[in-house]
C-alpha cells in the first residue's frame, strides 16, 4: 500500500510558539494533547496533510529548500494575510523579488520564508489557501515523489514539475536547475504515513526502488523499535516513513 502524505514538519527551536504563529496565519486549530515537545496543526476539513513542529536547534544557513505559497482571492484578502502575520509575529524579508512583482515575501517568526500570493494566480486557482509547497529542486525529484505518493504530474515543462493529489488541494512544486547546494538539515521536511495492516518494510524497499535511499538511523519508542524511518529522496532531501498506525 502506497505511503501518504501524513504531515509537512518544521523544525523548530520553541515548535509551540510557531505552531501558535501559523494557527493564527492560516486559522488551523492547534492539536490537542501532542507531544509537549513538539506541536502540531491539524486541517480545518480534516483531510490532507497536518503541519507539525518538532524541535531542532539546527542554525538557519541561507533560504529553506522549500516554503509555503498562500493564496488571495482579492487585493484586499492579500493585504489581510500579511496584516494578520505581522501582527503574529513574522516580518518582511527581501529574497531578491522585484518591485512589479505581485506578491510578498515574508519570513515566520523563526526566520522561515513564505509567499503571499496576489490574487488572479491561475496555476493555484484549484487549490487552497495554502496553494502550494515550492521547493527547491531537480525534474529527477518531482518525478521521485509523484511515484512515492502516486500524485499526478499536474506540470513538467522546462525541467519544472508539479503534483497534486487526485483529491486536490495544496500543489508540490520543483522549481528545476540551477538547485543551490543542501547546506545541513532541512528545516521543513515530509512525514509519510502509512495505514494499519501495511507492510512499512516494503513500503522502504518500493520507496529505495524508486530512487530514495535509508539512513541506518530514525527515532525510536517505548518498545525500543523505530518509530519513524528516516529517508533521503534522490535530491538528498530528509523524509520520514511511520509505523503504521
Amino acid at each position: 500500500m502506497t505511503s501518504q502524505l501524513f504531515a509537512i514538519c518544521f523544525r523548530a527551536t520553541r515548535p509551540s510558539d510557531l505552531a501558535r504563529f501559523w494557527s493564527g496565519v492560516l486559522g488551523w486549530e492547534v492539536a490537542e494533547g501532542f507531544d509537549e515537545d513538539a506541536a502540531a496543526l491539524l486541517p480545518p476539513d480534516g483531510s490532507g496533510f497536518r503541519i507539525r513542529f518538532l524541535p531542532g536547534q539546527e542554525p538557519k544557513t541561507g533560504q529553506n529548500r522549500a516554503h509555503f505559497d498562500l493564496t488571495s482571492a482579492s487585493p484586499e484578502d492579500q493585504r489581510r494575510t500579511v496584516a494578520r502575520a505581522l501582527e503574529h509575529g513574522g516580518h518582511h524579508i527581501d529574497v531578491g523579488q522585484r518591485p512589479e512583482e505581485g506578491h510578498v515575501v515574508l519570513a515566520d517568526p523563526d526566520g522561515n520564508e513564505f509567499c503571499v500570493i496576489e490574487p488572479g494566480n491561475k496555476f493555484l486557482a484549484d487549490t487552497g489557501f495554502i496553494g502550494a509547497l515550492a521547493c527547491d529542486g531537480t525534474r529527477e525529484v518531482g518525478y521521485f515523489w509523484s511515484e512515492a505518493l502516486r500524485w499526478p504530474l499536474v506540470w513538467d515543462q522546462d525541467e519544472e514539475t508539479a503534483i497534486q493529489s487526485p483529491d486536490g488541494g495544496t500543489k508540490i512544486t520543483w522549481g528545476g536547475p540551477p538547485v543551490a547546494p543542501k547546506t545541513g538539515t532541512n528545516r521543513l521536511s515530509f512525514e509519510l504515513a502509512l495505514p494499519s495492516d501495511a507492510d512499512r518494510q516494503a513500503e522502504v524497499g518500493r520507496l529505495v526502488s524508486l530512487g530514495a535511499t535509508r539512513s541506518g538511523t530514525g527515532e525510536g519508542d517505548s518498545d525500543g523499535e523505530l518509530d519513524r524511518v528516516l529517508m533521503y529522496d534522490p535530491d538528498g532531501n530528509e523524509f520520514f516513513v511511520q509505523r503504521p498506525r
